[in-house]
């Protein structure tokens, strides 16, 4: 059982580092070199599979850590496990109290060839908040693999 949450784990944190990953290397630059109401277009379209899909992937992993945390054989990958944990729930925290609160923003615009007058371009902020949401799903990656090469 042990080797079936490894593997669940890992594959996990692979997924969300690479998803975020993927969106800061490329899909960001994409959308801060498009005009604001094009910018909004693609923020709705993009986020329409990625919003409900990425939470139960992070939470799921999320999870699949604590419980390595308290099964696994081995001390050193227990808290290796256990950190991991941390900074996916850490990823989550970010998703959900910062980058979240921005898409909801974004997607209250009705028409976005009428943007309003007092709309604040998100994107900068948004940029910083998933940033810092990729390198803690790095750092998620790299303490999940260690454990697992522990094994």
């Amino acid at each position: 059982m042990i080797d079936v949450l490894t593997v669940a784990a890992s594959l996990g944190s692979g997924i969300t580092a690479g998803v975020l990953f993927a969106v800061a290397l490329s899909v960001l630059p994409a959308l801060f070199a498009m005009p604001t109401g094009t910018y909004i277009y693609a923020h709705k379209l993009l986020g329409r599979n990625w919003d409900p899909v990425m939470p139960v992937i992070v939470l799921s992993t999320t999870a699949l850590d604590l419980a390595l945390a308290f099964t696994h054989p081995g001390a050193g990958a227990r808290w290796l496990y256990a950190g991991a944990a941390v900074v996916m729930l850490s990823v989550s925290a970010v998703s959900h109290l910062c980058n979240v609160p921005i898409n909801r923003r974004v997607k209250a615009v009705d028409d976005p060839g009428r943007i309003p007058a007092d709309w604040e371009d998100p994107r900068p902020l948004w940029r910083r908040w998933h940033l810092l949401r990729t390198g803690l799903s790095v750092a998620a990656l790299l303490l999940c693999s260690t454990a697992a090469a522990l094994h």
